[in-house]
């Protein structure tokens, strides 16, 4: 078998991700499998069945130590959280560097840091507070690179910390810490204030001056700003920590503490705690698909899920020595938390014919869920008959917690009696966004999220060609039923925008009782989902029983982070009518402006012309200041600007092509440390700022006075491909993204980015 055969033929985005991200040096396919699979011919067969897949970092490193290359096995990590003081908040700075240097993710809790005005014994006398400090950890995730990509970050803070509102306010800029995620550890006492509209404590007491700050809020107005600032900024995400706490094998372990989650929510974890991921494709296990005999294999399922077990425990050994960090070598020594998760799940319900998140659905996957959970704790059960249980494993405590009862049975009971267990965690479900779409497949817990995708062609005479991509199960569906059209697919192909949130919520629900760790929840819900919305999804989360959620809503500010938001209304470029090849030709008749931008290494003058009639970009001018820059690079660019809006390219691709350039290092230090620097993280992003910003200045001189514009010249024909509120563009091929499992997902090249 080579990696065609194993991911077909014409799946050309899974053989580029398979290549790109997880295939060493150009090694064959039968020479990744082996190195990959630890030389274990069971391990292998899953692999290429594809019925059990490693997470990134173990596809992608796993063997490589041999060849002296600093790397992790595990996807995430959490910090020790810092202690309030100067040295221990940069010494975990430090730390992060280091861990993303090898590749993995990092969450940090800051509850323990002093709120703003608290008495410090320094020459600043009180503290800038806690949420100042975040700017540090999210500067560090920006510096430090991972073959390509940047490190993933997630701070959490407690809901009773006096800095919480601060906290969920933060990221309404869009330009501060751009590089992390942010949640709020929400207590059951919060959350049952709100129910009963009740006050709230806010409280901090500082050790080393016991000093104590507090002050009483109003618990649904901090619910309701949460839920404002999820709808319109998809942050904070909430943790429903208590449930996070009491729901796992180490409830009733009084040695052990979670400290905070990992950058995508599913791993709740110790102070050093990491985990290795792998995931069950469910939709592997389906007999007689699209049919009315259609079933689910639950022997083989059972089979699949203890070898994975074990397999990951595999990996749990190799990969002792080679974590960055001491502190995380000796947590994952004690505790040996592994993360077997699912995804394909959308996928296995079509095939079956249930729709998901109906009653049917719900109660199928509990089934499917109590079996996963009960084989892989067997698993670990017998692991430890041969290998030993955990360092701390007390097999009464772990026994007697609500999890473990719920989730076993006499025969899994009387084996972890006998033996204990190898790992004290086990299950969780994480967003697989690039292996799934390497696969064709949904992700983790999610719907499709659509039917179809649409992709543009250009034709010989220049024109947009667009035509339908459709997701691999609605095109294996239509295949398999001669259908022509996605109008005519059965009602139980729902798509993650037209499902209603209630139905969601039920599926990550029924998932999460099986589940010991957490799940990693975006959910996405349509443009005319209301704050109320929002907060009613939000309780019932929380009383479902999930450990936490948090929403996308199509076309939010978020997605400005990613992309220019335009109307419906004629996008005006240069000229009418061009011909391939052709410019358009400029006299004096311009609107000038100018615009000074301070860059990472100095300063630079952007001056640009435009149409005196459509307000159209003609003509760009950049020079370098007394300071920094490349005055030829500056020349180029503008060059290159110039004669790509002189050609008909609307001033919005233009932008969007200018943010697509990623970030420069001395930016970030400059912003960081003057925070003097202009809007962007590079010197073309800056650009493309001022551009827009003197575009925007042009057409309201044009039509001051709600006047409707003139017509004299002919206006260049409206850009085809409209960029809208709800699109977010791929910053390596410029194809719309979606928004699935907490991580934007490129379908078209396999780009993906887990928030």
């Amino acid at each position: 078998m080579d990696e065609k055969e194993w991911l077909g033929a014409d799946n050309q985005l899974g053989l580029d991700i398979w290549k790109n991200k997880y295939c060493n040096n150009g090694e064959n396919f039968d020479h990744w499998l082996d190195r990959v699979s630890g030389h274990d011919a069971e391990v292998a067969e899953l692999l290429q069945q594809q019925k059990f897949l490693f997470g990134g970092r173990i596809l992608a490193n796993r063997g490589l130590e041999y060849e002296g290359k600093k790397i992790t096995l595990s996807n995430c990590y959490v910090m020790m959280p810092p202690e309030d003081n100067i040295e221990s908040i940069f010494d975990r700075a430090g730390k992060l560097a280091r861990t993303y240097s090898y590749g993995g993710g990092c969450g940090i809790d800051i509850s323990s840091l002093s709120p703003k005005g608290a008495r410090i014994n320094n020459a600043a006398k009180e503290t800038s507070g806690s949420i100042s400090f975040m700017t540090l950890y999210s500067l560090v995730t920006e510096l430090i690179g991972q073959n390509g990509r940047r490190g993933a970050l997630m701070i959490s803070i407690d809901c009773s910390h006096p800095d919480v509102i601060d906290f969920i306010k933060l990221k309404t800029d869009l330009n501060k810490v751009t590089k992390a995620n942010i949640s709020v550890r929400l207590s059951d006492e919060f959350m049952q204030a709100v129910k009963e509209h009740k006050t709230f404590r806010l409280h901090f007491t500082r050790q080393e001056t016991g000093q104590t700050i507090e002050t009483m809020v109003q618990a649904a107005d901090v619910f309701h700003l949460l839920a404002e600032t999820n709808w319109d900024y998809a942050e904070p995400g909430a943790l429903f920590w208590d449930r996070i706490r009491n729901w796992n094998l180490l409830a009733n372990t009084k040695e052990f503490s979670f400290s905070g989650v990992n950058p995508c929510a599913e791993e709740p974890l110790p102070a050093g705690g990491s985990c290795l991921l792998g995931s069950m494709n469910l939709a592997q296990f389906v007999q007689h698909p699209f049919t009315p005999d259609a079933a689910f294999d639950f022997t083989e399922f059972k089979r699949c899920v203890t070898i994975a077990v074990r397999a990951l425990n595999d990996v749990l050994e190799e990969g002792l020595p080679l974590h960055p960090l001491q502190e995380q070598r000796d947590s994952v020594q004690q505790w040996r938390q592994i993360g077997l998760g699912i995804m394909g799940l959308g996928d296995m319900l079509i095939k079956m014919g249930l729709t998901y998140g109906s009653p049917e659905a719900v109660a199928f996957c509990h089934e499917i869920g109590f079996a996963m959970a009960d084989t892989a704790i067997a698993a670990s059960a017998q692991l430890a008959s041969e290998r030993g249980a955990y360092d701390m494993c007390h097999v009464e405590e772990i026994m007697n917690t609500p999890y473990f009862q719920a989730n076993t049975t006499e025969e899994t009971a009387a084996l972890v009696r006998q033996y204990g267990l190898r790992n004290s965690q086990l299950l969780t479900i994480a967003p697989t966004g690039t292996l799934s779409t390497m696969l064709g497949i949904s992700g983790g817990i999610e719907p499709i999220y659509a039917n179809y995708y649409e992709r543009k062609t250009e034709s010989l005479h220049g024109s947009d060609v667009y035509y339908k991509v459709y997701t691999p199960i609605v095109e294996a569906y239509m295949k398999e039923h001669h259908l022509t059209d996605d109008g005519q697919l059965p009602d139980y192909f729902v798509t993650a925008l037209t499902l209603p949130y209630q139905e969601r919520i039920a599926m990550q629900a029924a998932w999460q009782e099986h589940i010991d760790a957490s799940i990693s929840s975006t959910v996405n819900v349509p443009n005319s989902f209301t704050v109320e919305d929002t907060e009613r999804l939000y309780l019932l989360a929380y009383e479902s029983g999930c450990k936490g959620v948090t929403i996308f809503r199509d076309g939010c500010k978020r997605a400005g982070i990613l992309t220019t938001h335009v109307d419906e209304k004629t996008v005006p470029v240069a000229g009418d009518g061009l011909g391939r090849g052709e410019i358009v030709a400029i006299d004096d008749d311009v609107i000038g402006k100018k615009r000074k931008l301070v860059t990472g290494c100095g300063s630079l003058h952007c001056i640009a012309f435009f149409d005196t009639e459509t307000g159209a970009l003609l003509e760009t001018y950049l020079s370098k200041g007394s300071t920094g820059g490349c005055n030829n690079f500056m020349i180029g660019l503008s060059r290159m600007i110039s004669i790509s809006a002189r050609a008909g390219i609307d001033i919005y691709t233009i932008i969007d092509q200018l943010n697509s350039t990623g970030n420069c290092p001395s930016y970030s230090v400059r912003r960081s440390t003057r925070g003097d620097t202009s809007k962007g993280s590079c010197c073309p992003m800056a650009v493309g700022n001022a551009l827009l910003d003197m575009y925007n200045e042009v057409q309201n001189e044009l039509h001051a006075g709600n006047e409707k514009p003139k017509k004299v010249k002919p206006v260049k024909p409206r850009a085809r491909d409209k960029v809208r509120a709800e699109n977010i563009f791929c910053p390596q091929c410029g194809e719309p993204l979606v928004f699935e499992g907490g991580c934007n997902t490129c379908k078209n090249c396999g780009w993906s980015k887990c928030y």
